[in-house]
């Protein structure tokens, strides 16, 4: 029976021990580890969601018009508040220039404007129609004429939609000034982000060369015709 007692005691001091013993901490993540595992996790995420922004710049650019394409299907309000419609404008004349300036009545934008008013006279001898663009509203660009003596219309487009198709939006908000060239309705020179000065010097001097190159163009044309009809009229 001794053994016996001594055998349970043992059991019992054991026991107690084990209740004594603290419980086995867990090893603490370090905060390296948990970046690390945060940062893969947002990676996964990130990969898995689709590229909106990405998206909509392919479009904002493929969207804008370049040289070779046909004048975009728009129609604007002038300073009278009549309706323009660039496709008929562009049908109406050989040579067509679209300006674009800021902001109408400020110092830079007048000085492109008068520039253009200066060149005008010229410019129509040559079959050309002139139209200033920018996001003013139509009030603003009749004080605009008026102020400058301007004897050519000026289109208002508030939402940016002919200047974002231009390519002369800028963002978040603001115009680029710039010019463009239409020949038969199509884009020929495009030129953005230029001074007033370069904008009024280099756009009558690109319709002159214009012209000049279609005259010579159909002056070859003309020649070879000339030469068809008598190569045509005679007999071996």
């Amino acid at each position: 029976m001794p053994e016996l007692r001594r055998s349970t005691r043992a059991s019992t001091v054991e026991a107690t021990k084990r209740l004594e013993e603290p419980p086995v901490k867990k090893a603490k993540t370090s905060a390296a580890e948990k970046k690390s595992a945060t940062k893969a996790e947002t990676e996964s995420e990130v990969n898995e969601l689709p590229k909106p922004a990405e998206n909509e710049s392919h479009k904002q650019k493929s969207a804008e018009l370049e040289v070779g394409d046909e004048i975009p299907d728009l129609t604007l309000l002038d300073e009278n508040e009549n309706e323009v419609s660039l496709k008929e404008v562009a049908q109406k004349s050989k040579f067509l220039v679209i300006f674009a300036y800021p902001k109408a009545s400020t110092p830079g934008c007048t000085k492109q404007a008068a520039g253009f008013q200066r060149n005008y006279s010229d410019l129509q001898a040559l079959d050309t129609a002139v139209y200033g663009l920018s996001a003013d509203s139509p009030k603003s660009q009749m004080s605009f004429v008026t102020k400058q003596g301007l004897k050519y219309p000026l289109l208002s487009d508030p939402t940016r939609k002919l200047i974002s198709v231009l390519g002369a939006k800028k963002s978040p908000s603001g115009v680029k000034r710039s010019h463009w060239i239409f020949v038969d309705g199509k884009l020929t020179i495009k030129k953005i982000q230029i001074s007033p000065d370069v904008s009024v010097d280099s756009a009558l001097k690109d319709v002159q060369r214009l012209e000049q190159e279609s005259g010579d163009a159909n002056g070859a044309k003309e020649e070879e015709g000339k030469d068809s009809k008598q190569n045509g009229g005679k007999k071996d």
